[in-house]
């Protein structure tokens, strides 16, 4: 009975790690998915046509409350149970690079896009002067995975890999791999809701794209929402991310511009969205130029460990040992002068540089010292990081980590 002791407080460890380590909003969207499903399961509620994304009550009768209530109610327990598996890596990824406050207002962004765009090729298909179809009007759609759908396209584009596994069993482009699992879902399970995928992914493209940019706020409504005190209970929990640290670059995931970032839209957002109109895929360019010009202008649009579809791998990182002893060797002779504090920097204004290289080498420092801040490490840190790795910031993040843990 003692090894059966021992593997069962084993399991159980690793269970309460391993919920420990996903992030505020991501762990508290599926505890209150399960939460709805077995209070439906036990009280015998099933009557979903009163909850459900059904297009003729949002219309006609003004239910919207239909596009929130839909998400979070599931039709079985391999309906909820695989759409939480799927939002832990999913939610858990994109809530450490926005912030749980950010992530949380982008669910309900692209929750809202998502039923916008269903209502809209429902209407269409029911309209059109050709042929008419009624039945999508008809559908009574529930669960989480329209939103899955927009995460996956926002993921896959801010991870700037070339390709993707399908269940393990082939790969696929990248670019092509939400359509893959939409086409995947729909020729091998039964009672799916096409359209309400469809709506997700097309919700996820219009994200990425910048379309969205006019209805996002700014880095310091965010700070503003974490720094509230109705809010500070949940600030102080060790799962919960802050957004930017109250730092005015955490850029949100967008194909928006810096200057972008300030408000809930400006003329050059405006801008931005016509002139991502004509791309329907992200375009990847392996010349030469791109992946020298790189070094000068780095995209600001995706913040922490995400590389755009253009840049170039890093170089193999360290072993620990050696990240360490690069971080001690260069603690004492980068980021610290001989009485023991950081060179102050004012207004961002520095001692001038000798060379033209060395101006270029520090612009390319600020900005990854700009994006390690917004995924919530220490300034400080930061510096010393970015010096023991050389300015590679993969490296520096492994550092990073590897201090936290």
């Amino acid at each position: 009975m003692r090894p059966n002791i021992v593997s069962e407080a084993s399991v159980t460890t690793r269970i309460s790690q391993w919920w420990e380590g996903i992030p505020f909003i991501t762990s508290a969207v599926v505890a209150i998915c399960a939460a709805i499903y077995l209070v439906c399961l036990l009280v015998g509620y099933d009557s979903f046509a009163e909850i459900c994304f059904l297009p003729p009550a949002i219309l006609s009768q003004f239910q919207v409350y239909r596009i929130y209530t839909s998400v979070l109610f599931h039709g079985s327990f391999l309906h909820v149970f695989f759409n939480m598996l799927a939002l832990v890596p999913l939610g858990s990824e994109l809530e450490r690079i926005m912030g749980s406050v950010r992530l949380l207002y982008t669910t309900l962004l692209l929750a809202l896009s998502n039923a916008v765009i269903h209502l809209l090729i429902a209407l269409l298909v029911a309209h059109n002067p050709f042929h008419p179809y009624t039945f999508l009007m008809n559908e009574c759609a529930i669960g989480f995975s329209g939103i899955l759908f927009s995460m996956i396209v926002i993921e896959t584009s801010l991870s700037g890999v070339h390709s993707r596994s399908v269940f393990g069993l082939f790969n696929v482009p990248a670019k092509w791999y939400p359509w893959i699992l939409l086409l995947v879902f729909q020729l091998l399970l039964t009672n799916i809701s096409f359209l309400g995928h469809l709506s997700g992914i097309l919700s996820g493209f219009a994200y990425t794209y910048g379309l969205f940019n006019l209805f996002i706020p700014g880095t310091s409504f965010f700070s503003g929402i974490e720094t509230s005190t109705w809010l500070s209970a949940c600030v102080r929990r060790p799962k919960f991310i802050l957004c930017s640290g109250g730092n005015s670059s955490g850029y949100i995931p967008t194909y928006s511009s810096s200057n972008s970032t300030s408000g809930w839209g400006s003329g050059s957002a405006t801008t931005n969205l016509w002139s991502h109109l004509s791309s329907l895929m992200p375009q990847r360019d392996t010349s030469s130029q791109n992946v020298q010009s790189t070094d000068s202008t780095q995209d600001t649009r995706f913040p922490g460990r995400g590389r755009t579809l253009s840049a170039p791998r890093s170089e193999t990182a360290a072993t620990d040992s050696n990240l360490q002893t690069r971080l001690l060797d260069n603690a004492g002779s980068n980021g610290v002068n001989s009485g023991g504090e950081r060179p102050a920097v004012v207004n961002n204004v520095t001692e001038p540089i000798s060379s033209p290289q060395q101006q270029q080498a520090l612009v390319v420092s600020e900005e990854d010292i700009q994006k390690l801040v917004a995924m919530g490490f220490d300034k400080t840190q930061v510096e010393v990081a970015l010096a023991a790795a050389d300015g590679d910031l993969d490296v520096a993040v492994e550092i990073l980590m590897t201090q936290q843990g």
